[in-house]
């Protein structure tokens, strides 16, 4: 970096997104019925609205015009997810092959243009079908998903050469296991120490199967959230530290240091019979990348009634807050970077997540205005450039989102885009933050310090 003020020539911009959240269409073409699909369609009151992803941004259909929105912003890569339920409907077995159509005829669009893809194999939507038979809890659920894994790197392997695993496991286990808010909609805690575990497993399975085919780069996505101590009270660091592992070392434990953190017993219970060692060994499988998603920090203490956690957030109420609630806290970023390299090593990582829901309006004279998703973008890349000043090997950036999208529980209520997006008439319309990122990459991070 010879310029202080600016990031690398070779550094990645780039934008994300995720199959449900912008597809529509789910069930075009043979594609399977997903877990997410059935769960928006139970209108069970845990999706806001009662919304669905069936129509979302309709990017089934308007890739190009999307892919073409892409390179006015000037986006040198694009992370997306595949929709594991197109491509074998039922999870398991034949291959639907105009399901593979689609993601070919995207992939072979973004790289015509120039915008190399970063592909997510699993970003939350499961086939129904393997769900129903007990989903991530089933220790089989590993080989299911290596499998779907395998089948898909064969396909799309010359088309694409930065993979990852899993997009934030943590989510599905937290979510999906313990809050019931995704599916599978329960809440147990035995369930989510299996469904964590055999995530693990899955991954280290698709590695093995991705280092067979020999070709590009492989990594995982975790989202992670630093944990701070609400006091120097012993109950309120023990607290804390049990919300650390349960949040952001239950998965890069096993991954880089072959245990699981000592808390997580704590929150699962004592005694319980360990996985085998042979599972540590195949979770370590190497890998190329580390991704980190990022939005927002905690500060905790002691809650000895609230299980399996008995510990709770500590509300900031006086610091700005995005409209999702969480507080905006740029220097997380840069703790989260640095804690990554001291604590597993000097990995090559990405941010493959990081944005702000606001309400910005609708659009005016053609413009959305959001300065307060600008001023967002721009102190959390200055932390990032400090953490590469202190020695992070950071390789890109990816804002969420590219567009505004179906937020899970939340339906459609929350914008976290750098294009808007009018769901009536699926009209896009760049916002000022999309502009802004575009200066950025244009002058290599500089546009920062402007």
């Amino acid at each position: 970096m010879n310029n202080p003020a600016s990031f690398p020539r070779d550094f990645v911009w780039g934008a994300a997104t995720s199959a449900y959240q912008i597809e529509g269409s789910p069930l075009a073409d043979g594609a399977g019925i997903s877990n997410w699909h059935h769960f928006t369609h139970l209108q069970n009151g845990k999706i806001l609205n009662d919304d669905t992803g069936d129509k979302a941004c309709d990017h089934f259909h308007r890739f190009p015009e999307d892919v073409a929105h892409m390179q006015t912003m000037g986006l040198k890569a694009y992370r997306l997810s595949l929709a594991w339920s197109r491509i074998m409907p039922e999870g398991r077995g034949p291959i639907n092959s105009k399901g593979l159509d689609f993601y070919k005829r995207l992939l072979d669009q973004l790289n015509r243009a120039g915008i190399v893809p970063y592909v997510t194999l699993h970003h939350w939507d499961m086939p129904l079908a393997i769900d129903h038979l007990g989903g991530w809890a089933h220790r089989d659920s590993a080989h299911w998903f290596s499998d779907y894994a395998a089948a898909t790197l064969t396909q799309l392997g010359d088309r694409v050469t930065h993979w990852a695993t899993f997009n934030e496991p943590w989510v599905i286990v937290h979510a999906g296991y313990i809050e019931g808010a995704h599916p599978p909609g329960i809440s147990d805690v035995l369930k989510a120490r299996d469904a964590a575990h055999n995530l693990l497993r899955g991954h280290g399975l698709a590695v093995q199967a991705f280092r067979a085919e020999g070709r590009g780069q492989m990594g995982i996505v975790i989202n992670l959230e630093p944990k701070y101590k609400g006091s120097e009270r012993p109950e309120d660091l023990a607290a804390t530290a049990r919300m650390d592992a349960w949040m952001n070392r239950q998965f890069l434990d096993p991954l880089f240091l072959g245990h699981d953190p000592l808390e997580l017993e704590e929150i699962h219970g004592a005694g319980l019979p360990p996985y085998p060692e042979a599972d540590y060994v195949l979770i370590q499988e190497p890998i190329d990348y580390l991704g980190i998603n990022y939005y927002s920090r905690s500060v905790v203490r002691d809650a000895p009634g609230l299980a399996p956690f008995h510990a709770d957030r500590i509300p900031q109420e006086t610091a700005p807050h995005t409209d999702m609630d969480w507080e905006i806290y740029p220097d997380g970023l840069k703790h989260c970077l640095l804690w990554v390299k001291e604590r597993y090593g000097d990995i090559p990582l990405y941010i493959t997540e990081n944005g702000a829901a606001f309400d910005d309006g609708a659009p005016i004279d053609e413009r959305v205005r959001d300065p307060r998703r600008i001023d967002y973008l721009r102190s959390h890349l200055l932390a990032a450039r400090e953490a590469m000043a202190a020695g992070v090997d950071l390789r890109g950036y990816f804002a969420w989102s590219l567009l505004d999208n179906f937020e899970w529980a939340y339906g459609y209520a929350k914008r976290f885009g750098l294009i808007h997006v009018d769901y009536d008439t699926q009209t896009r319309t760049l916002k000022d933050s999309a502009l802004f990122y575009r200066e950025v990459i244009d002058s290599d991070g500089q546009a920062l310090w402007r």
